[in-house]
């Protein structure tokens, strides 16, 4: 029940139901209780339940019953390999069933597709193709509504069955409420495109046109109708972070650049006169109604006042660019670790993020927001997305950019290869996001509230699905799947 409520996206409308049904579920997990040990399917999806919901379980009892035989079921399968998805870092051990049940799963979809069910052909090849908590929610959902079997339910000792409650019920449900949530998305993003026509940003010729985008991010990650305001925060944010990169990459004199910074650091100016162009007029008024706007509505949520800090965060961005800007001029090549410190902040997810936080709910005070924890899951983050960037931008031959894997070929040996050097970077990739999932995911000596830490992971999951086939902001690898999920309706 809790699985199917969550990935039809409807577990907001159950949450006190859900709520004892995982603590029922922990209690019997705690006690060893033969009704999840004796089945392979059942201690896996119970495994992964408790753990993405805060509760604290080892894998160790979810491996040793993997242990005791091959896979013979392709639901054990699955579930084994969602569950192994979720692993920390240092849970590798259990590396061997991974790998034997990815195999298994590739095994079946691709020999024995004609004698497996429509659904849990589906349920494998999503599995192996968007590994479970690397998707982004609201394409997730709509992946398995579109996939859900009315007629398909295991009846396993732990389950919760409403006896007023169907499975088809529960689809109907699920389609009522996606196309309800999209028909604010829809009215949201006319509003949203008006205030870029108020603020000129299209009239600026030298940014890319990714209003759909920016939206469309904000609201396949922070789907709830009550949260409009951050979806607010987070399209604005995200447009004027790639205008305004853009803009020191590209559309901008040096002196235009330096203009810009010193306008957002002195404040309150007069734009026709302390602007140098109409470039830094259009682009210093729009981040100053956006920053007011954050510093007004984060008021009402937090009851105290964040402006000083959403301004911050954003002139933290713009030297690190301008940073970039003066390295170009003077053609200076910064150290692998002067790039990194001043890249992080460069990728520009900190006035998308970090501001974001402030309308999710939870109360976030200063300490909180200067916490070691809450910087933590924002390096690794913005390291991560770095990254992954730096590896697509190599790879699409962008030279006058600076490079991750340009700066490592230059300082490493002279025999490191290209592929060396961004295997290893994968890698380092695929560590950071684990690290990611565990700080997220532990509540044990936590100060974040987990309602902001899941904005962090869900950032993580925009920049997967971004970065899976090539670089979502150049190209139009993912625009028909916005489209799909955005434009049309569920039936």
């Amino acid at each position: 029940m809790v699985d199917t409520l969550e990935r039809l996206g409807i577990a907001r409308h159950f949450s006190v139901e859900i709520k004892n049904v995982l603590d029922e579920t922990y209690r019997c997990w705690v006690e060893r209780d033969e009704q999840i040990f004796m089945d392979v399917v059942t201690c896996a999806l119970a495994f992964r339940l408790l753990r993405i919901n805060g509760y604290e379980v080892s894998p160790d009892p979810l491996e040793e019953i993997t242990n005791e035989g091959a896979f013979k079921d392709k639901y054990a399968a699955v579930e084994v390999y969602n569950a192994s998805q979720i692993l920390y870092p240092k849970e590798l051990a259990f590396g061997e069933q991974i790998l034997k049940s990815g195999d298994f799963l590739r095994r079946i979809t691709s020999t024995d597709s004609n004698r497996l069910s429509k659904f849990i052909q589906k349920e494998a090849e999503n599995a192996l193709k968007v590994p479970f908590n690397t998707g982004v929610e609201r394409i997730s959902v709509k992946r398995y509504i579109d996939h859900y079997h009315v007629d398909h339910t295991r009846i396993l000792k732990t389950t919760y069955r409403s006896s007023n409650i169907s499975n088809e019920d529960y689809l109907k449900f699920a389609v009522e409420d996606f196309n309800s949530c999209q028909s604010i998305y829809l009215e949201e993003m006319k509003g949203f495109k008006r205030w870029i026509v108020e603020k000129k940003l299209d009239q600026l010729t030298f940014a890319r046109e990714k209003s759909a985008y920016c939206y469309f991010t904000a609201a396949a990650t922070l789907p709830a109708p009550e949260l409009s305001d951050a979806r607010f925060s987070w399209a604005k944010n995200s447009i004027l972070t790639a205008i305004i990169d853009d803009f020191f990459d590209d559309g901008a004199t040096i002196e235009e650049s330096i203009n810009l910074v010193d306008c957002v650091e002195k404040w309150n100016v007069d734009v026709d006169k302390d602007c140098c162009s109409e470039q830094v007029q259009i682009l210093f008024s729009a981040l100053k109604d956006a920053i007011c706007w954050m510093g007004d509505a984060g008021f009402k949520w937090q009851e105290r006042d964040v402006t000083s800090h959403v301004t911050q965060i954003w002139l933290d961005l713009l030297n690190s660019m301008l940073t970039e800007v003066i390295w170009r001029r003077d053609a200076y090549t910064p150290t692998m670790e002067e790039y990194m410190k001043n890249a992080t902040v460069s990728f520009a997810l900190g006035p998308i993020v970090l501001n974001t936080l402030y309308f999710v709910g939870p109360k976030l005070s200063k300490e909180i927001v200067e916490s070691s924890e809450y910087q933590n899951i924002f390096d690794q983050m913005s390291v991560m997305g770095r990254l992954l960037n730096d590896i697509y931008s190599f790879m699409r031959e962008i030279k006058e950019e600076l490079n991750a894997i340009e700066l490592q070929l230059r300082n490493g040996e002279s025999a490191t290869r290209e592929e060396e050097v961004i295997k290893e970077i994968r890698t380092v990739i695929k560590n950071m996001r684990k690290e990611i999932m565990k700080l997220v995911m532990e509540d044990k000596g936590s100060v974040v509230p987990r309602a902001c830490k899941d904005v962090f992971f869900n950032m993580s999951n925009v920049l997967n699905l971004f970065y899976a086939t090539d670089d979502g902001y150049t190209g139009d690898a993912i625009l028909g799947v916005v489209k799909d999920t955005f434009y049309g309706p569920l039936s």
